[in-house]
């Protein structure tokens, strides 16, 4: 005899209504919740309810408990993730001449790559058409670093921003219009239902954005680390893993990358600082760990475009930055919507934080702990980013590190210098720093920058 619940769902699927079979939620719900996969239909119906307002929050967040524990397959993340990004606006690129390739980090402190990769692809002949985020809390958000050059407008009319990157080979922008309405909707209820970590839902809320942008190829750069979501190398596969299945199953060319994030990347934290550092790096100085991640970053987004093998793509890469295309490209792509790019080639012309205060080394040592993630909490109360959505941003505030991890320092030896508007936050922003870090007396072993990189069916680990 078929469990109560198949005898139950039965009864309810033979119901007809004009030919058309009757779904309820409540049968959807019980089927989840006893670990059965969900068909296209029943995605569909429950994804569509749910925008619509048929289907209330309560049985949403039932369906979404059920979810965190019974989890689901890859065709039902790929279903639903289509099924979200089909939700709202579907971008048609096909104006856009040639191969587009787009990427999505997970979220990190001091993570500017966006500004140097892309530049990069775009100076050796690959598309980026890239809508970005704003920040939230201790993660920044690309659109807030480009709105920190005086007159850079990240809302461009659809034209204007497929004109744009058919002249530059790049334009990023922030995400406008109707775009997964569905995932906004989801993850507002996800916030308040404590099933935020769960890599079925976190997956297809990014690869719904990623898939409703329509870019052909997509890069994940995944962050593992104290700074990111995903605390341990073993989730970051996993949820790699899942996006990379995703973005095939959907038609769409996908790699991932799964990047260190223990450790803040480069030495500047905060808006208009991390625009700097990314420049000095497209001139060919910066900090040697964002120029090594951004260079895999940007080969792997020319591989998936077809410009070559992994190794020419580097190399290609690499020119493109001694030789100077890639800063001019960012810098054409500055002026074509409406930046002063002058700001670029002299960082004094950046608006200044009146305020700042050193932090020295109370003893001699190494550093032994940097917590990016409460580093990142610094920098917001610094006001360099969001405690809300509401809140307002200081593109001057921020924090430019002088030791990292690994590194020895003597006592009296400057360990960062913090910035910004706010006299009042420098006493409670020092404490903060101070405990995010540690000085002990034996050298740490230094974590890669890049631990693996996965493709549909293989991740190879270095």
């Amino acid at each position: 005899m078929p469990p109560f619940w198949e005898t139950y769902r039965g009864i309810y699927q033979n119901i007809s209504n004009k030919g058309k079979i009757i779904m309820r939620m409540y049968d959807l719900i019980t089927k989840k919740k006893h670990g059965e996969a969900l068909t296209d239909a029943e995605i569909t119906y429950m994804i569509d309810g749910y925008v619509k307002g048929d289907i209330p929050d309560y049985q949403m967040s039932a369906m979404l408990m059920a979810i965190w524990f019974k989890g689901m397959t890859d065709h039902e993340i790929t279903e639903l993730t289509k099924v979200m990004a089909k939700s709202g606006d579907m971008i048609d690129l096909s104006a856009i001449a040639g191969k587009k390739v787009d990427k999505h980090s997970t979220g990190g402190v001091g993570d500017k790559t966006t500004l140097i990769c892309a530049p990069i692809v775009a100076a050796c002949g690959g598309k980026v058409a890239k809508m970005s985020g704003r920040g939230l809390g201790h993660t920044g958000g690309t659109v807030d670093k480009l709105e920190s050059i005086p007159g850079y407008q990240t809302a461009l009319s659809r034209e204007k921003f497929f004109d744009t990157v058919n002249k530059c080979g790049v334009s990023v922008i922030g995400q406008s219009g109707n775009l997964a309405p569905a995932d906004k909707k989801l993850y507002a209820l996800r916030d308040v239902t404590a099933t935020v970590d769960c890599i079925p839902l976190i997956a297809s809320s990014i690869m719904s954005k990623k898939l409703a942008a329509g870019s052909d190829c997509i890069l994940l750069d995944v962050k593992t680390g104290s700074g990111a979501f995903m605390k341990t190398l073993d989730d970051s596969i996993k949820l790699a893993q899942t996006m990379v299945a995703i973005g095939e199953l959907a038609g769409r060319r996908t790699v991932a990358l799964i990047t260190d994030m223990d450790t803040p990347l480069g030495y500047g934290i905060g808006n208009s600082i991390e625009v700097m550092e990314s420049m000095d790096v497209l001139k060919g100085e910066g900090p040697a760990d964002l120029r090594e991640v951004s260079l895999q970053l940007a080969s792997n987004m020319l591989y998936l475009v077809g410009k070559g093998t992994p190794e020419e793509c580097r190399t290609m890469a690499e020119k493109s930055i001694a030789d100077g295309s890639a800063f001019e490209t960012f810098c054409t792509m500055v002026r074509a919507q409406g930046g002063d790019d002058s700001v670029l080639r002299d960082y004094t012309k950046f608006p200044q934080a009146p305020y700042r205060a050193e932090i020295k080394a109370e003893r001699s040592g190494y550093i032994t702990k940097m917590n990016a993630e409460e580093i990142g909490e610094t920098s917001v109360v610094l006001g360099a980013g969001r405690e809300t959505k509401e809140s307002t941003i200081d593109f001057s505030a921020g924090l430019i590190l002088h030791k990292k991890y690994g590194d020895e320092v003597k006592e009296g030896d400057s360990l960062v210098t913090l910035y910004t508007s706010k006299e009042s936050a420098l006493a409670d922003a020092e404490k903060m720093y101070r405990e995010a870090i540690a000085i002990g007396d034996e050298q740490p072993v230094k974590e890669p920058l890049v631990y693996a990189r996965v493709e549909k069916d293989k991740v190879e680990k270095y």
